[in-house]
């Protein structure tokens, strides 16, 4: 070709004449023709600029020589020439090389997108190569920040799905480091979270440290670079923590061998509630690329651990509202027990008595003849006073403490409940029972209590005219349904106790079923009557009072 002009004619306008080297000079990549002995054929002004000093024309020069000052054709490092391969195959090659600037030197490394396309005659043979250059830099740094990004994003969906859902802290910190030295490719490293009260960071989790680092790794707030990273709320960055200045408790990060360090804050509405630091043995380790990904799971890891310790108080105070509800209930019925005692070995006996007198005086003057209507009136009405008061402190006593709870058992215990309190009223009541084994008297108590609920408010408000008791226990449950036609209620509007006290059976039932470990739900509509269901598993309770048994032997 050498310094020839090709021209380009068109139909359309014939009088356009473009030669081809201004076609190429205006192309922005640096493009080269060459021939297969490495000759300059044509250069574009994009790598003319880069002719040696005192060169005029590249022309004819081995392109090598010229414009990479090599004395024979490039190969690694930067790149192997793909001249030869394309001249014999007669296919495109392209390649992206990476070139390293000079120590020190801002923005030198860069990436270079290099294009070889064959030159071939009208026969197919080829006959030279045009090779193009471009600076790809710019287009893989973004590549590498979208890839960043994707990497940030992804990690930071496997922490939140890794911890969604769970509501234990240790939980959450122990799968949340897993999860992070997995994802940054690391094996040491530990969760450090801040005692309010001390002023103190100690590690709560952690993975590849000795014992005795993480009992003696102590740290006062703004002591260290982790205790610096609680007191600023800023990361940092070490290249190698056994030789960085601010390093706390040199001798157990050397007897360690932990060199490259990241240390970041965990944090909770701007509040640092831990740090989470990951370590390796080797210098330099991490990059801030690392660091910034840790940062994105600090604040998320932070919300966690604040919602996880508020979840913990909430179970405490929960806890400490079961025993004390326990204790309450254990209590009343401790005290029913001893009135109904009381009542039943003193005040009904002693009405009794009273009532046997009373017969015995009305018998002994008729016996003598005396007759007295105004005096027989009065003994006949104490008598029936005291007969009526008697049976009134029976059906107290029952409804304090029934004697047949504890001595027969549950369904006995309801069957006389019934037949005290809902025949009386005419209400038809059928009582269904299946497994008459003893219960475990925590349970037998609740769900007397849940049935004594249920018959005082059916009397008292559903107007029901039929009542029916499903009692069904076996091994592992038991089962109580109670169901009634009376006009029911609607059960979304009781949503807590009012002052007026409704509510209290709802919640009470529910309360008492859930202290010995089950559920109890209550279905009612207007005018549709209504189920309530109580459902108590038996093997815990069994296991406990088996236990008891044992303890009190």
């Amino acid at each position: 070709m050498g310094e020839q002009a090709y021209f380009m004619q068109t139909s359309e306008h014939p009088g356009l004449a473009l030669s081809l080297e201004e076609i190429v000079d205006a192309v922005e990549d640096e493009l080269l023709v060459v021939d297969s002995e490495y000759h300059v054929c044509l250069a574009n002004s994009a790598i003319r600029r880069k002719l040696p000093a005192g060169t005029t024309s590249p022309l004819g020069l081995h392109c090598y020589e010229t414009f990479e000052g090599r004395e024979e054709p490039c190969h690694a490092p930067p790149w192997d020439c793909p001249l030869t391969k394309v001249m014999e195959g007669g296919n495109p090659a392209t390649a992206i090389y990476f070139l390293r600037g000079m120590p020190g030197e801002a923005n030198a490394n860069r990436y270079i997108k290099l294009t070889v396309y064959p030159i071939k005659n009208q026969e197919g043979g080829v006959v030279a190569a045009a090779c193009m250059r471009r600076d790809v830099t710019a287009e893989r740094q973004l590549e590498s920040e979208v890839l960043t990004r994707h990497h940030q994003l992804l990690a930071l969906n496997r922490i939140s799905s890794a911890v969604s859902g769970l509501s234990h802290l240790d939980e959450i910190l122990n799968v949340a480091l897993d999860t992070v030295l997995e994802i940054i490719h690391g094996t040491i490293g530990g969760i450090l979270l801040v005692d309010k009260r001390t002023q103190t960071l100690q590690y709560r989790v952690q993975r590849g440290l000795s014992a005795k680092f993480v009992a003696e790794m102590q740290l006062q707030i703004g002591e260290g670079i982790a205790g610096t990273v609680a007191k600023t709320g800023e990361s940092i960055l070490v290249k190698d923590i056994s030789q960085d200045p601010r390093t706390a408790r040199l001798e157990l990060v050397s007897a360690e061998g932990l060199k490259g360090f990241i240390s970041v804050p965990l944090k909770a509405k701007n509040e640092v509630v831990g740090v989470m630091n990951i370590a390796s043995h080797m210098p330099g380790q991490f990059a801030k690329e690392d660091m910034y990904l840790l940062e994105s799971i600090g604040y998320q890891l932070g919300t966690a651990i604040e919602q996880a310790r508020l979840y913990e108080r909430l179970r405490n105070a929960s806890e400490r509202y079961q025993k004390l509800l326990q204790h309450a209930l254990t209590a009343q019925e401790e005290e029913r027990k001893r009135i109904a005692r009381e009542l039943h070995d003193g005040t009904s006996q002693m009405l009794t008595g009273l009532a046997l007198n009373l017969q015995a005086a009305m018998d002994l003057a008729e016996m003598n003849g005396i007759h007295d209507e105004r005096i027989e009136e009065r003994l006949k009405k104490a008598h029936a006073l005291a007969v009526q008061t008697s049976i009134e402190v029976t059906k107290l006593i029952n409804d304090l403490r029934p004697t047949l709870l504890d001595s027969l058992g549950l369904a006995p215990a309801i069957q006389r409940y019934v037949e005290t309190w809902l025949q009386p009223k005419g209400i038809k009541t059928t009582l269904r029972t299946r497994g008459h084994e003893r219960l475990p008297s925590e349970v037998e108590v609740a769900l007397f209590r849940i049935t004594q609920e249920a018959i005082n408010n059916i009397m008292k408000h559903s107007e029901a005219k039929n009542v029916l008791i499903d009692l069904e226990c076996d091994g592992e449950k038991c089962l109580l349904r109670i169901e009634d036609d009376g006009k029911g209620f609607d059960v979304q509007e009781i949503t807590k106790v009012e002052k007026t006290g409704r509510g209290v059976g709802l919640f009470g039932m529910k309360e008492r079923v859930t202290l010995v470990g089950g559920s109890c739900t209550v279905q009612s509509q207007p005018g549709k009557g209504t189920v309530i269901i109580s459902e108590v598993p038996l093997t815990g309770s069994r296991k406990d009072a088996e236990d008891q048994s044992a303890g009190g032997r």
